[in-house]
Order: structure tokens, then sequence, then C-alpha cells
């Protein structure tokens, strides 16, 4: 009678244990917020920016590995499918091959800047300007960046700044005759 007591009194300080121990149902891991619908085309509108024009002059496009190309074309499928964090994962990949392009920098650029990374999109646009021609199509692309994400954000006078270097992206060519 003892042990039996004894069992009993042990399973409900059991019982209570795990009910007071927080043994409901498992915490489930939020699932990440979808990115937003934006009011604007902000990824339009950069590379509208960036259309060459005939005042650009030559443009020089360097040869490209396979496996880069590859990994271009899966983020080309991937933003198309409005997965940024993924087409920017195969954008990394592809800049581990060829550290430094101005072009995988400035379409990391781009992603960020359509999910909403105004800082990343900043930091990888100024990245490209950097390692880049600092004319025509691609740094205008670049500071079309830099200017939405400081509009986004709030910050008009360094949206208009912004917008000034962009003017200095491209030059007229010299006039012959």
């Amino acid at each position: 009678m003892k042990a039996r007591a004894r069992i009993g009194r042990l399973a409900a300080f059991v019982i209570a244990a795990l009910l007071a121990g927080g043994c409901a149902a498992p915490q489930l891991r939020p699932e990440p917020a979808p990115v937003p619908e934006p009011t604007r085309d902000v990824l339009a509108e950069v590379r509208a920016a960036g259309v060459e024009t005939d005042a650009d002059g030559i443009d020089v496009t360097p040869l490209r590995e396979a496996v880069v190309d590859d990994l271009r074309e899966r983020a080309a499928r991937l933003e198309a499918e409005r997965d940024y964090a993924a087409a920017d994962a195969a954008l990394e990949d592809a800049l581990r091959l060829v550290p430094d392009n101005p072009e995988l920098l400035q379409w990391r650029a781009e992603l960020a800047l359509a999910r909403g990374a105004w800082d990343d999109a900043v930091r990888l646009a100024s990245e490209s300007w950097e390692r880049g021609p600092r004319l025509g199509g691609l740094c205008r692309r670049s500071w079309t960046v830099i200017r939405l994400a400081r509009e986004l954000t709030g910050y008009p006078d360094a949206a208009t700044a912004a917008q000034s270097q962009m003017t200095r992206c491209t030059v007229e060519p010299p006039v012959r005759m």
C-alpha cells in the first residue's frame, strides 16, 4: 500500500512538473514576412535609368565564365519568381568566382532595394560604382538605387544629391566634323 501511494504521489508530482514546466505545444518559428508589394516598381525604375544611350560611347563587356553565366541565369529566374533572397544567394556565389564584379554588385544592390534592405542597397550600389566605369548605364543604375533608397527612407536631400551625381554618368561625346 505504501508503495502504491508513493507511486501515485510520484506520478502526480511528475504530471504537475510537466504541466508547470511548459510541456505545452512546441513554439513554431514565425514565417518570414513576405516581401510587400511595392507601390512602385523600383527594379523597373533602376533598369530604365541604365538603358544605354548614344552619349555613353563604347560599351566594353568582359568575357564571362560559363559557371558565372549559369548563376546569372539562375538569379534571373529566381528574381522573376520574386524570390529575391535566393537570387541574391546565386549572385553571391557568382561573386566568389569573379570578385568585385561591378555588374553583379549592382544586381545585388537592386535586389536589396526590392527587398527593402536600404542600407545594403546603398552599400552595394556604392561598391559597384567604385569598381565600375563611373560612366554609362551601370553608373546611372548605381545612383538610381542610392536615390531611391534615400527617397523611400525619408532623406530627400540625400536623394537629390544622388540624382545630381547620376547626371554626371553621361558625358556627351565630342563633336566630330
